[in-house]
């Protein structure tokens, strides 16, 4: 594993967190709809949130992949948003 190989995990970790930050507000942003929308009700998930969070889930294992092969797992844990 060359310096090419981790400079481009690093990379790839940081556009995922980003896009996992969006993800993880928009989530966070239709919870608060349903919430207020439900007037009391319980509702089933929201397709699109139900979508968000398989996202969610998928880009935090791939993040968490690109760690340990690549940086060691150094950095498994930091800057992991909570979900839902």
């Amino acid at each position: 594993m060359g310096d090419g190989d981790v400079a481009q995990a690093v990379e790839l970790i940081r556009a995922l967190r980003d896009h996992l930050r969006e993800m993880t507000a928009q989530l966070t942003r239709i919870e608060r709809q349903d919430l207020t929308d439900a007037k009391g009700r319980t509702h089933a998930m929201r397709p699109e949130a139900a979508a968000l969070l398989r996202d969610i889930r998928e880009a935090q294992a791939l993040i968490d992949r690109l760690q340990r092969r690549y940086l060691s797992g150094d950095e498994l844990t930091q800057q992991r948003p909570a979900a839902g």
